[in-house]
């Protein structure tokens, strides 16, 4: 079956993004293993982050279970690793403590943030100021965080997938959104789904890495997304708490 990749539009008028240095972070992750939201998921993930003299070595096993979120997560973390190794970034000690994967709960600390339910990346996005977000396929790229949802429902009873974008395939029968992430079943690795399956998607793209400094005057705890195991939000809030 030969499929065609549809050409995504860059706006430059918007500022340099890391989209590149993120596609090289992927080629660099482990493939398969098995997905699993597990307590011994959680242990491996931490373990997979270590953290040492002021520097993360991302070194996830193989064969390790994982999940979209935590996936997606030591991308991220290579990613801000490979920009401080080039001398393009440069954050305090106590700021690089703060990506530190320990016991958060959603909402609580950069990543309980990115973990939780709902829009987790886009709003640390946007709390932050690390780039811009916006739910446009047609301004999308590789190299995007994505955050899918299977339905309308935000927060309780959600159903969503933590992912980063790898373009648009047309196929015979439609087209397809193919990313990556810890998938179901099979752990690491690339995925295409119809579109027609996804009821909505928020892109996230990292532009300002250093903006992670302000972390230290952002509440310990982002209320809303500490909301949404509980609670139930809904597509257009979620979309003004990341300011869209």
């Amino acid at each position: 079956m030969v499929m065609a990749l549809v050409g995504l539009a860059l706006h430059s008028s918007f500022a340099s993004d890391h989209n590149d240095l993120v596609l090289e972070q992927i080629k660099q992750m482990p493939k398969g293993g098995r997905y699993s939201v597990s307590h011994f998921a959680k242990i491996c993930l931490q373990r997979s982050a270590h953290f040492e003299s002021g520097k993360f070595f991302i070194l996830p096993s193989a064969g390790s279970p994982s999940f979209c979120s935590g996936a997606t997560y030591l991308v991220f973390i290579r990613t801000i690793e490979a920009l401080r190794a080039r001398g393009q970034l440069h954050l305090d000690y106590p700021i690089l403590e703060q990506l530190i994967i320990r016991d958060q709960r959603d909402g609580e600390g950069i990543w309980g943030r990115w973990n939780a339910n709902g829009p987790g990346t886009a709003r640390l996005f946007h709390e932050l100021g690390l780039g811009r977000n916006f739910d446009s396929f047609d301004q999308a790229k590789p190299g995007d965080f994505m955050k899918i949802f299977w339905s309308r429902q935000v927060g309780k009873n959600e159903h969503g997938h933590s992912t980063i974008f790898l373009g648009l395939e047309d196929r015979p029968d439609g087209q397809y959104v193919r990313f990556w992430s810890s998938n179901i079943p099979s752990g690491y690795g690339e995925k295409s789904v119809p579109r027609s399956k996804i009821a909505y998607a928020i892109f996230s793209r990292l532009e300002t890495p250093v903006n992670l400094a302000r972390i230290t005057g952002a509440p310990v705890v982002d209320t809303y997304l500490a909301s949404l195991l509980r609670t139930r939000s809904s597509i257009a809030e979620a979309g003004t708490k990341c300011g869209l």
